[in-house]
């Protein structure tokens, strides 16, 4: 899983919204070709064999992998059998307490042991409860005393916690990726786009009220944000200004702005008067470094292929080139060839009949919109690891066992490999010394 988290964060990954979109996957594999093809190994073209090779294998999708989706499934089984292994044994360790221990535990020849001389075991029990031990005593029918401290007993078992953080997270991953929904909406002013599908029950509709992008005096972008509304069934359900930073949730789906593009904003007219279309041109794709963007007219056999470029003046330009479908699949016959300023408006004898007016130069706004039904197993997640780790690390356990026998009192300290042990074993002692002399240590 390490080596592939690598590889996926050394490639490019195709985005989630065009992995279940023919159109938009074979867009971005396209990308994928004309950002690798030039790879050459001794001399050889290696670059489109490795994109096909690396596409078969998922490398550009790693994360969704079906072989990758088998090793998190493999992992949340080793997580699950390893605490189910491991609890027991914790439990064991927690529940089952011995106060008395032989004599050789104490051997003052061991790490955190020693002998001092203290008249009662009151003087045992005021100093392990300054420490915040809790405490238990017992005496034998020889009348000897035995204490036993414990700090932090129940806190051995926060690792249950961790490994079900874990298990948690891999559980919120699955259900995203089973039941989750991610698709990116390009829409100008004005414009609505369905959310999923056309046709799907209640599905919701997002209108671009506004777009602007304030620039600062240097020319850089101060901000970019959208005015939209959710609509459903008709009915207008929420409505926000949406920036980078502050999403709109509503049923389920977070719309993020995420980016933002040029339009042309075109009215065209039929011969008979008839309005054909009139709203924003999408400009998301690149001909010689311009903006360009195709539309289909409504109800007409022919498509237009636009690019916005700048006249001499700097003023904007639109190039307009209409298409119809040719005789052999996928090629396009031209139809018509003209440019037009912003406000101008075309000949219709000289563009198929039709009466293009570029209205003028405008934005689309970007929204990346996603419903993410494993988020709540995500927090849920987050919480169970940081309160594991935390109660692991900085609430670590302390065991003390005391024997007392004719005024000799023999003292052995065990901790968890966190804990400074020699440091408070020293503390230990030396608030026992303050109420009797030792007579020995080790």
């Amino acid at each position: 899983m390490a080596v592939a988290g690598v590889i996926g964060a050394l490639l490019r990954q195709i985005p989630s919204a065009a992995l279940h979109d023919p159109t938009g996957y074979a867009a971005a594999l396209a990308d994928l070709h004309q950002r690798y093809d030039g790879l050459s190994f001794l001399g050889l073209q290696v670059g489109p064999t490795v994109v096909d090779v690396f596409d078969a294998l998922g490398f550009f999708r790693i994360f969704s992998a079906p072989w990758f989706t088998m090793l998190l499934s493999l992992l949340a089984v080793s997580i699950v059998v390893c605490t189910l292994d491991r609890t027991p044994r914790l439990w064991h360790s927690v529940r089952d307490i011995r106060v008395r221990q032989p004599l050789p535990f104490f051997d003052v020849g061991l790490h955190q042991r020693a002998l001092l001389e203290v008249p009662s075991d009151e003087t045992v029990l005021a100093a392990m409860r300054k420490r915040r031990f809790a405490v238990r005593q017992e005496r034998d029918e020889a009348g000897v005393v035995y204490l036993y401290g414990d700090r932090n007993r129940y806190f051995r078992l926060a690792t249950l916690l961790t490994h079900l953080g874990l298990i948690l997270f891999l559980a919120g991953a699955a259900v995203t990726g089973a039941f989750g929904f991610e698709t990116v909406l390009f829409v100008g002013e004005g414009q609505t786009a369905p959310v999923e599908p056309v046709g799907t029950p209640g599905n919701l509709l997002v209108k671009n009220l506004g777009f602007s992008a304030p620039q600062r005096p240097d020319g850089s972008f101060e901000d970019f944000r959208t005015d939209i509304a959710v609509y459903r069934d008709g009915q207008q359900i929420a409505r926000q200004v949406i920036r980078v930073n502050e999403p709109l949730t509503v049923d389920g789906f977070v719309f993020h702005q995420n980016t933002f593009g040029p339009a042309a904003e075109l009215t065209i007219t039929a011969s008979d008067g008839t309005l054909a279309w009139q709203g924003p041109v999408i400009l998301d794709g690149q001909f010689q470094g311009q903006p360009q963007g195709f539309l289909t007219i409504p109800g007409a056999p022919v498509g237009l292929i636009t690019v916005l470029g700048e006249d001499e003046a700097g003023a904007p330009q639109l190039t307009l080139l209409g298409v119809s479908a040719g005789q052999e699949a996928g090629q396009l016959q031209p139809e018509f060839a003209t440019q037009l300023a912003a406000g101008g408006a075309s000949d219709p004898a000289t563009t198929g009949g039709y009466t293009i007016t570029f209205v003028k130069a405008d934005a689309f706004s970007g929204m990346v919109v996603k419903r993410d039904p494993g988020q709540p197993l995500i927090w849920i997640a987050f919480l169970c690891l940081i309160s594991g780790l935390v109660l692991t690390f900085y609430f670590p356990r302390r065991r003390v066992w005391a024997r007392l026998e004719a005024g000799q009192l023999r003292v052995a300290m065990l901790a968890d490999r966190y804990v400074p042990a020699g440091r408070e074993f020293e503390q230990l002692i030396a608030d026992l010394r303050a109420e009797a002399p030792a007579t020995g240590s080790g």
